[in-house]
């Protein structure tokens, strides 16, 4: 498992988020909430993370090693994963977390940088 103790950090502080705000909030406000249990919590990161020429933003970037995606919609889609996996391939990161507060329980999904080299070779 990849940095098996900073996700599981990182989870317990969506779970305290999720059972503090509930389910029906805007993406913003978990973000900022967020933010101020990280402070807490003195974990390193960086909001609204601008990278590449295309401006892409993530919304953490946390301790230079795991990018943080939140969601507050009905359903993951499958261009969420495929946008997470874009921007681990861009950054050079290994983990990417995505994170809908919109579920009536919260499940964060793991998401593996996968390597174009390997998914060249099984295509």
């Amino acid at each position: 498992m990849i940095y098996p103790d900073l996700s599981y950090l990182i989870t317990g502080v969506c779970f305290a988020v999720h059972n503090t705000m509930g389910r029906f909030s805007r993406e913003s406000q978990y973000g900022d909430l967020l933010e101020s249990k990280f402070k807490e919590s003195k974990m390193n990161f960086v909001r609204e993370y601008r990278f590449g020429e295309s401006g892409n933003i993530i919304d953490f970037l946390i301790e230079d090693k795991i990018v943080l995606e939140i969601k507050a919609k009905p359903l993951i889609l499958k261009e969420d994963f495929v946008q997470t996996q874009r921007y681990l391939q861009s950054l050079n990161k290994q983990l990417g977390l995505i994170v809908n507060f919109r579920n009536r329980y919260l499940k964060p999904v793991r998401i593996v940088r996968i390597d174009t080299d390997v998914k060249k070779r099984f295509s």
